[in-house]
Parts: structure tokens; sequence; C-alpha cells
């Protein structure tokens, strides 16, 4: 609040610091911006190496278990992967993650899938992919859906899945109906 009579100090002042403070903040925040850019630029070409890695080991997987390799098919699987299947338990360990594998591989004839978006985490030991699956059963039924997975990066520098989850696109079959008078029989 200015008195009456009394002047601004900044308008009694020229001390031309202000013109030079402000040279100062540009410059500085010029030189930020292109450290900035320089950063993203290096992140971003380590990020799309890792990136590259992460496909590549998910399309290898995708090839082996079309070729109903179950050792291979499973060798992917960190020791302490989970899959999260639709309408059952999730699978925690090796063994159930094999028998999964063989339920799989021994009902049908074709699969793969494909990856439709990957972000490695900035540590570079994590991943996530989506993506979308296609097979065919024996029977010659034939489903497609979605999936997730979280990749870790271990310390051999081979890249392993940690969680695997898929849901199918097609619409879910209706749960069968009890029989008549079934409620009363409890």
């Amino acid at each position: 609040m200015l008195v009456s009579g009394l002047e601004n100090i900044d308008d009694r002042f020229d001390s031309r610091l202000d013109n030079a403070m402000k040279r100062e903040v540009v410059f500085l925040s010029a030189c930020i911006a292109l450290l900035s850019f320089a950063s993203v630029g290096t992140t971003t070409a380590a990020d799309s190496k890792l990136e590259k890695a992460v496909r590549d080991a998910d399309a290898e997987w995708s090839k082996v278990a079309a070729a109903k390799d179950l050792d291979k098919t499973v060798a992917f699987y960190a020791d302490d992967a989970v899959i999260l299947p639709p309408n059952q338990q999730a699978v925690t360990n090796k063994d159930g993650i094999r028998n999964l594998w063989k339920g799989f591989l021994d009902s049908f004839i074709d699969i793969s899938w494909k990856i439709t978006r990957v972000e490695v985490a900035k540590s570079g030991d994590m991943a996530v992919l989506t993506g979308t699956y296609q097979m065919t059963m024996k029977d010659g039924s034939k489903d497609k859906g979605k999936y997730f997975e979280l990749w870790k990066k271990k310390a051999d520098g081979k890249w392993k899945v940690g969680i695997d989850m898929f849901s199918s696109d097609l619409p879910a079959q209706p749960a069968s109906s009890p029989g008549p008078g079934a409620a009363e029989r409890k």
C-alpha cells in the first residue's frame, strides 16, 4: 500500500538488475529445457532397446507355445510367477504352471498372440505387455481374447514372465440352472 506522496521504491531506482535477472532466468530455463530433451532422447533409446528385448522374448514364447513345446513354454516363467486364468484359481507354482500349460497344449491345435502395447519401467527391470491372442481348439472351435503380462528382468539379463493374465473376448457361457425344486432339496 502506498502512502500518498511516496513513490514505489522500484520506480526510484534503476539498478539494471531486473534485465540481468531476466536474461539469467531465460538462459537457465533454456539450459534446463535442453538438458531435459537430451535426457529424454537417451532414455528413449535405452527404453526402445529394452522394449525390443521384451517384444522379442514374447514373440519367441508365442512361437514355442505354437510348436507345443511344453518345457520351453514353461521356461519363460519366473520361479515365483503367477498365472491368473479366467474362471479358475490363480496358479502360483511351477508344477501348477506346467499342468495348466499341458492342458492347454493338449486341447488346441493352434495358438498365437501378438503384443499391442509395451511399457517399460524407468528402472529398466520390469515391463508390462498387453495384447491379443487367438487359438483353435481340437474340436474346431476358436477363441480370441486379450492378455496382460508383467515381465521381470532377472540378474542374468533374461526377461521372465512374473504375472500372466488372459481372458476371452467371447461371451461367457450362461451358468446352467438347477432343475426345478433344487432349492427346496437343500
